[in-house]
């Protein structure tokens, strides 16, 4: 690599760096994006949204379900509500709880299905790795 390029703008595309700049990714928006998608990055937690995806369980529901304890059960329902990811109605003692909106069960799915997908109809590897 030439010495002298190193930190240069690369010259190729200013149009297209211009007509996009307004659209980019703020340094602030990307750090909650990540610390969002972070709070994902656990097998319970993700099996508890995969529930919800379901309809509206209580916390005895989930933890029966999952084969959890309730502690652990409420503690991951607290970090998702603290992230929006869920919300919660209480009924007498119980409190029950469903994904907070259609986005957060759109996210949940797009995801799940891309995993689902067949990798040789992306790649034409054809190993169909699930």
């Amino acid at each position: 690599m030439n010495p002298k390029t190193i930190g240069a703008p690369h010259p190729h595309h200013p149009e297209a760096l211009a007509r996009v700049s307004d659209r980019l990714l703020s340094t602030e928006k990307a750090q909650r994006m990540a610390q969002f998608f972070g709070l994902l990055a656990d097998a319970n937690r993700l099996r508890i949204v995969a529930l919800l995806a379901q309809g509206e369980f209580c916390v005895g529901d989930i933890a029966v379900a999952l084969e959890m304890s309730e502690s652990a059960v409420s503690h991951q329902l607290r970090m998702l509500k603290a992230m929006r990811l869920v919300k919660f109605r209480r009924q007498g003692r119980h409190i029950f709880y469903q994904l907070l909106d259609h986005h957060v069960l759109a996210l949940y799915e797009a995801v799940a299905e891309h995993l689902d997908e067949d990798a040789s109809d992306t790649s034409g590897s054809g190993n169909g790795a699930r």
